[in-house]
């Protein structure tokens, strides 16, 4: 089997290639891209392969812009050190996501779920199917309408819709609604960020905005976007320059 791995640290790249082909002695890593413009150019002359690991960010920008343009035809395992692009990743033909740093350990687990999904869809390999089947459990869930929040002796529901924003502080996650009321809560963002749904955006690993809460956004350093809000937050929240097609992608998609 022909395996293609995109990460733009050499070493790195060495250590994924070994792992893959120490487990598994009939695979082939046929090709090691390690950068958005050489995977673009690589991919679009159609080669043969059935699997591709992939890190996030790369030098030259986020390899979710080749699978944006190119929508390679095979499955990807993502590998980064940042957990703010899972749902990006499962959009993108993701069936697992593997935190840096990678090890044998997390790279068989990997594998076998691969083989897993491919042994259910034999004896075609469906990959929309396979991103489905991984997360089916995320999207038949519905996503939750309010939160429990404590308040002295009383629990109090709040409606996610009039929630502004939710962050962590030295900690500690927080609640922030359009009527300036802040409240802890027990969940972290990554829960959140689950319950709360497409309304949400995760500009970074501190803070789960909603899209109604956001007046406008301007230029920050030319390399980030700032978020206005329209409520009162003492800290910028910015996006990053390689999630800004994505991000403001979701902006417009009210």
């Amino acid at each position: 089997m022909n395996v293609v791995i995109i990460e733009d640290e050499k070493l790195l790249a060495e250590e994924l290639g070994f792992y893959i082909t120490s487990l598994r002695k009939d695979w082939t890593i046929v090709k090691t891209l390690h950068s958005v413009r050489e995977a673009l150019t690589w991919f679009g002359g159609q080669p043969h392969y059935q699997l591709i690991f992939s890190d996030i960010q790369l030098g030259d920008g986020s390899s979710m812009d080749i699978f944006h343009q190119l929508r390679p035809m095979a499955p990807v395992i993502f590998c980064t050190a940042y957990n703010e692009y899972a749902i990006d990743a499962f959009r993108n033909r993701g069936i697992d996501y593997i935190l840096k740093p990678v090890n044998q350990r997390s790279i068989e687990e990997a594998i076998l779920r691969y083989e897993s999904l491919k042994e259910t869809l034999s004896p075609g390999l469906d990959y929309e199917r396979i991103s489905a089947l991984f997360q089916q459990t995320k999207e038949e869930k519905p996503a939750a309408s309010s939160l429990l929040v404590n308040v002295k002796d009383k629990i109090i529901p709040i409606k996610i819709e009039e929630v502004a924003l939710f962050y962590i502080h030295n900690g500690t996650v927080y609640l922030l609604d359009f009527k300036k009321g802040k409240y802890i809560l027990s969940q972290t963002i990554d829960e959140l960020e689950g319950m709360a749904g497409d309304p949400f955006y995760r500009a970074d690993r501190q803070h789960l905005v909603n899209r109604k809460a956001i007046r406008d956004v301007s230029q920050y350093f030319a390399r980030k976007l700032l978020l206005n809000l329209h409520v009162e937050y003492p800290t910028h929240i910015t996006v990053r320059k390689e999630k800004a097609s994505e991000f403001l992608g979701w902006l417009t998609n009210t």
